[in-house]
């Protein structure tokens, strides 16, 4: 069934800014080092996890759910805790990878090719996605790593798309923010949210975002929003990150049932001081 969600203008976003603001002090940060031999590479991670879930997980009380945050183009690994802090104040153990290396060749463009001749770049992501996974098993193995929830940001959102694409059956949930080249997976096998930028420069290609009846038949919700495609990270401001940190919360509930409205006609405001994230009806 298609979603959509309409951001208004109230003052419930300052309730969600008290939650996670209060969840932040019970959440522990971690960067890693690692080094893919096979590969010749070295791949980093932050993560982020609350700090209860882990010690039960370690006492092998409970098993933690794990989503993997992908970056944007020229974007950071560390310049998501917006989002690490969501998922891990709802138990997600959130690895971010860094999957961009200086030595790397700059991301093109070449029309006509697949992805846009950005294939390799996706198979590389995967590839670093699933080297992590590995060596995670070995850190934290108390873990569910065979129901990810792969979160991205443009090119870390087609990345997120590509892998759930490879490895289906591993992937729970898919959130992007702004993907731009890989098609949405519309089988229905996992649940699909997606946050669209309102941006003349940065526009997905065609077939990239499914038709309203696609959309419906296949569970995906979309939220089209004012914002711009190089704010939908860290270095946003902090009413667009608030509105997308409200919208994930809800998305990450399994009960979650958000109204079902048609995002052709729902009109996103472009953020203000405060904002509500409230579904708009049918």
């Amino acid at each position: 069934m298609k979603r959509g969600i309409c951001i208004l203008l109230g003052l419930s976003v300052v309730a969600v800014a008290a939650y996670f603001t209060a969840s932040k002090w019970a959440i522990r940060h971690e960067t890693l080092s690692f080094y893919d031999a096979a590969r010749g590479r070295p791949i980093e991670v932050a993560i982020a996890i609350r700090r209860d879930k882990e010690m039960a997980a370690n006492s092998g009380i409970n098993i933690l759910p794990v989503a993997i945050v992908n970056h944007g183009n020229t974007v950071k690994f560390t310049e998501y805790s917006f989002l690490a802090n969501v998922l891990a104040a709802r138990g997600y153990m959130a690895v971010s990878i860094q999957h961009d290396l200086s030595t790397d060749a700059p991301l093109v463009t070449k029309v006509g090719e697949l992805y846009v001749g950005r294939l390799p770049v996706y198979e590389r992501g995967v590839a670093n996605i699933e080297f992590i996974i590995n060596e995670m098993k070995k850190i934290q193995p108390n873990a569910d790593y065979n129901h990810l929830t792969m979160v991205g940001h443009s090119n870390g959102g087609d990345i997120s798309m590509y892998f759930a694409k490879m490895h289906p059956d591993q992937v729970k949930k898919v959130v992007t923010l702004d993907n731009l080249r890989v098609p949405f997976l519309t089988d229905g096998k996992f649940k699909i949210l997606s946050f669209r930028s309102k941006d003349p420069v940065f526009k997905a290609d065609p077939g990239v975002v499914p038709d309203n009846e696609t959309c419906e038949q296949s569970g995906i919700t979309v939220v089209n929003t004012g914002f711009q495609h190089t704010d939908m990270s860290d270095r946003g401001p902090e009413n667009v990150k608030t509105s997308i940190q409200g919208v994930l919360d809800k998305f990450l509930e399994d009960d979650s049932k958000l109204a079902p409205v048609d995002t052709n006609k729902v009109v996103v405001p472009k953020p203000g001081p405060v904002a509500q994230v409230a579904p708009s009806g049918n």
